[in-house]
């Protein structure tokens, strides 16, 4: 026998009276049985290392013969001057085709999950943005709030000093506007979800949440508007700018009432008509409150209820309405009917 660490092996047959040695190469299993059972992969690399050595790769030669009988023979993908149609093909991008590509998933899909605003982290983020936002402001404008509370339950008199808001007073009721309109925007989100559709023409659902907040901010603005242009005609400055500071006031209340009800509709399962009929309410309350702002500064000495049902039903009740019409006929607009 030929000694064992050699990489050629031999094995001694005996023809006739000659002893004639088979040449045999040695195997890499062979090589790993020599070493002891609990070698470590390291011992057993270097092993294989010391009697073996690569030997050049040799690239087959051969023509390619895989196209159709009668034709020439394929092409070179990689060839520039090569037409786009011999690179495209029915089999092009097939993933048998082309091992690279993703094959993609096994099985059988399951029903996607709805979609929920609980689940979405963008909304999430903004109302617990809006919450922590809304507490720390109050903390600086307690006592402004309270008292405009005050001024709000009392009969307005005119002998009574004015009292000048600071900046961070004026921050707070234009921030509480605004959260008043991203809350009646979310709002009717929600209706537009349950009643109307949940496929829309836009890319995503907060453009479309965007369009109710512009919308609602213009619903605002319009009121504010009209409100300057009717009392500057019939009424005095001192009135005005208290009727002003009421408005607003009015507005922050309104905001602190919708919190609630997009909170349980976001995160309760809570039904979309006990939503509404809180929002009902809420809504109520608030016109309530305006009216009787109304009548407390500029009615009260001139009883007339016609006045005052003119009035309200002019600035407040119409370009409600109005918004209520224009949502509406957004969301219809925007709607994709199949």
């Amino acid at each position: 026998m030929i000694r064992q660490d050699s990489i050629q092996q031999y094995d001694i047959t005996v023809e006739g009276d000659a002893a004639v040695a088979v040449h045999r190469p040695l195997t890499p299993a062979q090589v790993l049985r020599w070493l002891s059972p609990n070698a470590t992969p390291a011992q057993q690399d270097s092993a294989i290392q010391a009697h073996f050595e690569p030997g050049e790769i040799r690239w087959s030669q051969r023509p390619d013969t895989l196209h159709l009988p009668g034709h020439d023979k394929g092409h070179n993908l990689l060839d520039v001057d090569l037409p786009q149609y011999y690179r495209e093909g029915f089999f092009s991008k097939d993933t048998l085709f082309h091992p690279e590509l993703p094959g993609g998933r096994f099985g059988v899909a399951g029903d996607p999950v709805p979609y929920t605003v609980h689940g979405d982290n963008v909304l999430t983020s903004l109302l617990l943005f809006c919450f922590m936002l809304t507490v720390v402001a109050f903390t600086g404008v307690k006592d402004f709030f309270l008292r405009q509370t005050k001024n709000l339950l009392y009969a307005y008199r005119e002998e009574s000093s004015e009292f000048t808001e600071t900046a961070s007073e004026v921050r707070f009721q234009a921030y509480m506007v605004m959260l008043a309109a991203f809350l009646i925007s979310l709002l009717y989100y929600f209706y537009t979800l349950h009643y109307i559709g949940d496929t829309f023409i836009l890319k995503s659902q907060y453009y479309l949440i965007g369009v109710y907040m512009a919308i609602v901010v213009a619903y605002f603005l319009l009121k504010a508007v009209l409100y300057l242009l009717v009392n500057n005609v019939f009424f005095d400055g001192k009135r005005i700018r208290q009727w002003n500071r009421s408005l607003l006031f009015v507005t922050s209340v309104e905001s602190i009432l919708l919190f609630p009800a997009v909170m349980l509709q976001s995160y309760t399962s809570i039904s979309i008509e006990s939503v509404e009929l809180y929002f009902t309410l809420a809504l109520i309350t608030v016109k309530i409150l305006t009216i009787y702002q109304c009548y407390n500064i500029f009615f009260r000495r001139n009883v007339v209820k016609v006045q005052i049902i003119l009035y309200f039903c002019a600035l407040e009740l119409i370009p409600l309405l109005m918004l209520w019409g224009i949502l509406d006929i957004t969301a219809k607009f925007l709607k994709i009917n199949y």
